[in-house]
């Protein structure tokens, strides 16, 4: 739902499908020139998954890609991500005209 509401909105979205790890996803993100990633992740695994692909960002000279995150998160795991380097987390109930008014405050009316 994110994806196609952040479309509709005129993002260019580039979806990478389920069960991508974390190398994948940061392989994605470099071939297609993104500025951004966002990651939905309702599997609990938040505190695995987020840390593996920040690092996969360091690892590969591309901390520029903001990365912001969705999903069921206890608030402690919400600022432990935030301290991390993850820009922004949205727990379930967040409207999506809030998170697309977020990308458009950091990069602008077009993304």
């Amino acid at each position: 739902m994110v994806a196609r509401s952040l479309r509709d909105a005129g993002f260019e979205v580039i979806y990478t499908g389920l069960r991508q790890t974390p190398a994948m996803v940061v392989e994605a993100a470099l071939q297609e020139d993104a500025g951004v990633i966002g990651l939905s992740l309702h599997s609990g695994a938040h505190m695995t998954l987020i840390p593996a692909l920040l690092q996969e960002l360091r690892r590969r000279d591309a901390e520029d890609i903001v990365v912001f995150a969705g999903g069921i998160m206890p608030a402690a795991d919400v600022a432990e991500l935030k301290a991390l380097g993850v820009a922004e987390v949205f727990t379930p109930g967040t409207p999506l005209a809030a998170i697309t008014e977020w990308l458009r405050s950091r990069f602008g009316p077009r993304g």
